[in-house]
């Protein structure tokens, strides 16, 4: 006879999953590929996520890591992270086809930074070193015109060329409990710096976080599916930690969940970052099903209604 599956509240966070700026950045890939033909170049991997990687590779997209690597006749696409100045520069140089994937969130945090510089500021940017989107905030810039700070401890240490004149700006996948401290940090040491009108955390980043903190007290294991090159999906296994939830997960996908570690759970959480498509969601949930007798409960904190348009010469004929 067959042992009857144990019971286990499987608690679905919301918003989870993709945002608008990674489903305007797959369209874009998907468009190009209908409108010029495989193969289409993409400089950086499109969004931070192997699976949606893998199958627009499958479709005839090409993924390289610089400009160098792309042959000068066929379409390039700059990944949904931003680039610096220096590649659509050399793109024009070398008369290539090019289509910006940025999303417009990152984008309008480069049109602060440049405001700002115009206005004869030195940048503060808060955010990760090598991740490509401080990459390209930072290669908005002139060398030297920003200063990275990745933590709290950073703040002491930096020389601005005049603490008076002084703005800061964020990567817009931080953790925004930890961001909030830097600023504060900031603030105290250079009150004249100015910061943006509203936060540079992006509305995806920031909703995902209150779900999982919302959903945090309830669980005894929380599953984070994401890439571990995922900035957004690694903030939300820290949130989830600082929450209160000691086992929290990255897993690219059902297969890497470690199951004994979460043996004899009751309620396991499950989100998702925001380059994870909703069919590995369904995959971890259809893993639980065979293993449990799952009880399936959203927790919503907040609705997503935001769309990007693609670019228009996507939208136009060949």
């Amino acid at each position: 006879m067959e042992h009857a599956k144990p019971p286990l509240t499987l608690f679905l966070a919301a918003p989870r999953g993709f945002c608008a700026g990674v489903d305007r950045a797959i369209k874009i890939v998907e468009m190009a590929l209908q409108k010029w033909g495989a193969p289409v170049y993409v400089r950086h991997e499109i969004v931070h996520n192997k699976y949606v990687v893998d199958s627009l590779r499958e479709k005839g997209a090409i993924f390289v890591e610089e400009l160098d690597e792309c042959p000068d006749d066929r379409p390039v696409i700059f990944s949904a992270h931003g680039v610096p100045k220096a590649v659509p520069a050399e793109a024009r140089r070398r008369e290539m086809v090019f289509v910006d994937a940025t999303c417009p969130l990152v984008s309008k945090v480069h049109m602060e930074a440049a405001r700002h510089h115009a206005e004869g500021l030195q940048m503060v940017m808060i955010g990760h070193a090598g991740h490509p989107e401080v990459l390209g905030t930072m290669g908005q810039l002139p060398d030297g015109e920003v200063i990275l700070v990745e933590a709290v401890g950073d703040v002491a240490g930096i020389a601005p060329r005049d603490p008076a004149r002084l703005a800061f700006i964020t990567q817009t996948t931080l953790s925004v409990d930890d961001t909030a401290e830097i600023v504060a940090a900031l603030q105290a040491r250079f009150p004249g710096i100015t910061g943006p009108a509203r936060e540079d955390i992006c509305y995806a980043t920031t909703n995902r976080q209150a779900a999982v903190k919302a959903v945090a007290p309830r669980i005894d294991a929380l599953l984070v599916i994401g890439a571990p090159n995922s900035s957004n999906s690694k903030r939300l296994v820290e949130v989830g930690k600082a929450a209160g939830c000691a086992y929290s997960q990255l897993v690219m996908r059902a297969e890497q969940i470690d199951w004994r570690a979460i043996e004899g759970a009751r309620a396991v959480g499950v989100t998702a970052g925001a380059s994870a498509p909703e069919v590995l969601i369904n995959e971890v949930i259809d893993a639980f099903r065979a293993r449990y007798e799952v009880a399936l409960e959203v927790v919503e904190t907040a609705q997503e209604n935001v769309e990007f348009k693609v670019p228009r010469v996507l939208r136009e004929p060949a």
